[in-house]
Formats: C-alpha cells, structure tokens, sequence
C-alpha cells in the first residue's frame, strides 16, 4: 500500500507521460491485461485511456486492472487512469 505522499510524488510523474494503452467498447480484455502487466514491469508507472466507446466507468476499470494486476491506483481522472508497481528485476522509481 502507498502512502498519500507517495501517490502525489507517482501522480507528478504521471504528468509528464503518455497513454500507452486505450480501453474501448470490448472493456477489460484477458490480452489487454496482460499487455499492461508486461508494461507495469518494465516502466512501473504507467498511463490508460479509456475511449468515447467503453460503457465501462473509469473507476471500475481501475479496480478491476489494479486487482488483475496486482498494481496501484494512483489516480482515475476522467477516461484516463495511472497505475503503478514497482518492478520485481530493476526498480527505477524512488518512491520518498
């Protein structure tokens, strides 16, 4: 579990990075989720965007991916979502 400090350090580092990932109308996919565990391994800090399409709430989605993946949620705003774990092999995020 991360500290409020912690997730306000990860959401500033958030700020600065790209969606890499898109949710749409198929919602949470078994190949989407495992695509975004690969990606939690090697960046840790990652960010998803959910399209006009998905009739999912952003919210549920970020349960439901943080529980699949056994990451954080760091923030739901809007259609985007960033999620964080640190890596198993080289952690690159300090967290304070």
């Amino acid at each position: 579990m991360i500290t409020s400090k912690q997730r306000a350090y990860l959401r500033g580092l958030a700020n600065t990075i790209e969606p890499i990932f898109q949710v749409g109308k198929y919602g949470v996919t078994p190949e989407l989720t495992s695509a975004i565990d690969e990606a939690l391994e090697a960046r840790e800090l990652i960010k998803i965007h959910i399209l006009q399409n998905c009739m999912e709430d952003p919210k549920d989605i970020c349960q439901k991916l943080s529980e699949r993946t056994h990451s954080e949620p760091v923030q739901v705003i809007g259609k985007k979502i960033v999620l964080y774990r640190p890596s198993k092999e080289k952690s690159k995020i300090q967290l304070p």
